[in-house]
């Protein structure tokens, strides 16, 4: 995914989003749609001390890698993540380079009891709104695509629904405009949207910038035990695994093994 692939992916989404705005708008979503349940914390399982936390992530395919898995099920996957140990799930739900729906999200939250972020360029307070619509714990927030007001704006628009929101940076600059905006659930990128280049250190260069009360999520380019226990060592609370684990033939299994060679001593048992 190339920076120009990159600004194109943001663009189709403004225009979807722009598109679904003329056709309904939110105040008859919003008086049509039944009330949500309440939410799953979405923050808390992510910072347990003495775990391995994962967000486990279901995606189809990606603008880089092409199909990365169409054979399997968001309910099966989820299920197995749960199983196997997953803090989070993350469901990938955009249309046009990933392959994603609003529908997997739908249905991988409602076979498991795990938080679900919605994984997604969102760039829209509509977008949000939609989520909350659709069930969803969490929405991603990446602040390469975002101007500061945008940001600031969407932060709002979640603490309102009651969502938590996943701030996205990728360097030193994102990370400072991200703190400034008040975001208190970090996402440290290894993989530069503009690039595609994945780089670990990009994660460990950063850790030290990123205060204590933040909760700090690797992301990307993660793909054993010991690069998870190298990032908790550094002060990572959490790790979004996406592909390492659709790839293997039992992405459920995938998670267990990757959680039991990430742990530290001293670490509590997660049987």
């Amino acid at each position: 995914m190339s920076h120009g692939a990159l600004g194109e992916i943001v663009a189709r989404t403004r225009a979807r989003v722009h598109a679904r705005h003329r056709e309904m708008p939110l105040d008859r979503i919003l008086a049509a749609a039944p009330t949500p349940g309440a939410r799953r914390p979405f923050d808390r399982p992510l910072a347990r001390p003495g775990r391995v936390n994962v967000v486990a992530e279901f995606k189809r395919r990606s603008p880089s890698k092409g199909v990365i898995r169409d054979d399997l099920h968001p309910v099966h996957v989820a299920q197995g993540f749960e199983v196997h140990g997953a803090a989070a799930l993350s469901v990938l739900t955009e249309e046009d380079y990933f392959g994603g729906h609003l529908d997997d999200l739908q249905q991988a939250r409602s076979a498991t009891l795990l938080p679900t972020l919605r994984k997604d360029f969102v760039v829209d307070p509509y977008q949000v709104w939609e989520s909350w619509i659709a069930g969803a714990d969490a929405v991603l927030l990446i602040v390469a695509v975002l101007s500061d007001g945008e940001l600031r704006r969407l932060l709002e628009t979640a603490a309102e629904v009651n969502l938590a929101a996943l701030v996205e940076v990728h360097d030193a600059e994102e990370l400072r405009r991200a703190l400034g905006a008040g975001a208190g659930l970090v996402g440290v990128n290894n993989r530069d949207l503009r690039t595609l280049e994945v780089r670990l250190e990009t994660a460990l260069e950063l850790a030290p910038l990123i205060p204590d009360e933040v909760v700090a999520v690797a992301e990307s380019g993660i793909g054993s035990g010991a690069e998870i226990q190298l990032l908790r060592r550094a002060g990572y609370d959490a790790f979004l695994v996406g592909e390492r684990l659709m790839r293997a033939p039992d992405p459920g299994e995938a998670l267990r093994e990757l959680i039991a060679g990430g742990r530290l001593p001293g670490d509590e048992s997660e049987a």
